[in-house]
């Protein structure tokens, strides 16, 4: 719509330029019809099939919610669950076809929406990471009560805004999507009824995210103010030749415009919300906020950084190296403080995880910064911004599959303590076997082989670029990481204590029998680390110019 509205305008303005006669003055019904066929475009369904897929299945289940009788709500999870896959099933037509729409009639390339080789991978990414989350969420639905029309509903929707992030080539585009997949995020951490901490959780989750969409808006207002558009290109275009007296304004809307998407991927500052909104929500809402929402935010970075804010890259490039730096290693301290009797230490663990492992996801965008500029981006700098795509992949599979194992313990411990684990071997191998594969992937030690050469990629990224100084600091983060993921996998290996021992004799195994989606969510991570780890370039073909 906004491009519409763009279309609209530049359509007026070049029919019937402002003088000083005053406004333009329509001549008759052929001056109407000449403006209303430059104005109106055509929409490639095709190219927007996969969020808008996903938004109409939202809107679907909400409505069969309403008419289904209590026992037919069984079948919303695994109906959203299939509209993901089929959401999908377009990204294998749009391989390699570069659409565009929603552009303006001027022929200026401007365009709001765009399937290219980058916007269709993270699409990928952000559907098959949902599928696995939906998975997860269908034992979580029943056993917590929660209302299931409206959960599944909220997912989709968040699906459906993240899925529309990486494909967005204009701020209001890009905005809106970001805030649809927030806003129904808010509602997901607070869904469980009753719970005091879930309510605190999503009004912190809400407020910090609403203070940094304001902070973002009014970032894309001053761009607007230096450069007169909010298209990707013009913007570049923009800055490169804005009047020297507007400079400061510029530099402020590029900092400010960058806070959004650095709260969404957990970037230090703006991280504060992450390990109370990780514990307060369910299992399988955490670990859709650790992928889906940090894949949102990170596509949002690589846009703007790579390609709106490319003639500025002397502004942006060091202050992010500074911003990898603290944000490692904020994230890896706090998780090494993480003990094992703290009630919910396992996701919290994860939380800070996640916040560590997008410090090392911003690496190779600050060591793109020397090669960024133009256009279009160099080949060497689709390259460099490849290794986070790549490391994205790896972190997505894996850090979903440990969250399943989580969610599987959660069922019958809601301590969920690090301590709970131990014993884990004993009573389920597969589990144990399959969580010690997804941390030791994520510390990148084999046989997550996967792990260790996404590390190496974002480690070159970071020595090829002058940036060596930062590659040292990544090398300790790496090195304190392995403590606590080792640590952690130990426990599982670890013989049960004499009271977990006495508990199991007592309930049996019927208890703890695992729920078949989340064996089906462990099934498919476990796979997809294997095949990554068996044949890396997989993923680390996008660090060699894949992203073309």
């Amino acid at each position: 719509m906004n491009a519409l509205a763009h279309g609209a305008a530049e359509a007026v303005h070049a029919a019937h330029p402002l003088d000083a006669a005053g406004p333009p003055q329509f001549t008759g019904s052929a001056d109407i019809t000449q403006l209303a066929g430059s104005a109106v475009q055509s929409v490639d369904w095709l190219a927007i099939s996969p969020p808008t897929i996903a938004a109409v299945a939202g809107l679907a289940v909400l409505v069969a919610d309403l008419f289904l009788p209590e026992r037919g709500k069984r079948l919303l999870g695994p109906a959203a669950a299939v509209s993901l896959l089929l959401a999908a099933l377009p990204l294998l037509f749009l391989r390699s076809r570069n659409l565009e729409t929603f552009c303006l009639p001027d022929g200026s390339r401007a365009c709001a929406y765009s399937a290219d080789t980058l916007s269709l991978v993270l699409q990928f990414l952000v559907l098959g990471a949902a599928f696995v989350t939906a998975l997860l969420s269908m034992p979580a639905v029943r056993d917590l009560r929660l209302p299931a029309g409206e959960y599944w509903f909220l997912l989709l929707s968040a699906t459906a805004g993240a899925a529309l992030v990486p494909a967005s080539r204009d701020l209001v585009t890009l905005v809106i999507a970001l805030e649809t997949a927030s806003l129904p995020a808010f509602a997901l951490v607070g869904l469980r009824r009753g719970s005091r901490g879930s309510a605190e959780a999503a009004l912190k989750f809400f407020l910090s995210s609403v203070t940094a969409t304001a902070v973002t808006l009014l970032g894309a207002s001053f761009l607007y103010a230096v450069t007169g558009t909010l298209y990707f290109r013009g913007i570049s275009e923009g800055l490169s030749r804005a009047d020297p007296q507007l400079e400061a304004l510029g530099s402020a809307g590029i900092a400010l415009t960058l806070v959004g998407f650095a709260f969404k991927a957990a970037v230090v500052p703006f991280h504060f919300w992450v390990p109370d909104t990780y514990v307060g929500a369910p299992v399988p809402v955490a670990a859709f906020l650790s992928v889906v929402g940090k894949t949102a935010g990170i596509s949002g970075l690589i846009l703007l950084l790579v390609q709106a804010f490319s003639s500025r890259a002397e502004l942006w490039g060091t202050a992010l190296a500074v911003l990898a730096a603290v944000t490692m290693t904020a994230g890896n301290a706090a998780a090494l403080r993480q003990s094992a009797d703290r009630a919910h230490g396992a996701v919290r663990l994860l939380a800070w995880s996640s916040v560590g492992q997008a410090g090392y996801l911003l690496v190779p965008l600050a060591a793109a910064a020397p090669d960024v500029g133009g256009e279009e981006p160099s080949g060497t700098a689709l390259s460099t911004v490849g290794a986070t795509v790549a490391y994205l992949l790896m972190y997505a599979a894996v850090n979903l599959g440990a969250f399943a194992v989580v969610a599987h313990i959660s069922r019958t411990s809601r301590a969920n303590r690090l301590a709970d684990y131990r014993g884990l071997y004993a009573a389920h191998p597969v589990a144990a076997l399959a969580l010690a594969f997804f941390l030791l992937c994520l510390a990148g030690l084999p046989p997550g082989v996967i792990g260790l050469f996404a590390k190496l990629a974002i480690f070159s990224t970071a020595i090829g670029n002058g940036l060596g100084w930062l590659a040292v600091i990544m090398a300790v983060n790496v090195v304190i990481a392995l403590f606590y993921y080792l640590r952690w996998t130990a426990l599982a290996f670890r013989a049960p204590t004499a009271d977990a021992a006495v508990t199991q004799a007592g309930e049996g195994h019927q208890r703890t029998r695992m729920a078949p989606p989340l064996a089906a969510g462990i099934a498919l991570t476990a796979a997809a680390g294997v095949a990554l780890s068996l044949d890396p370039d997989l993923v680390l073909t996008f660090t060699a110019g894949g992203l073309r």
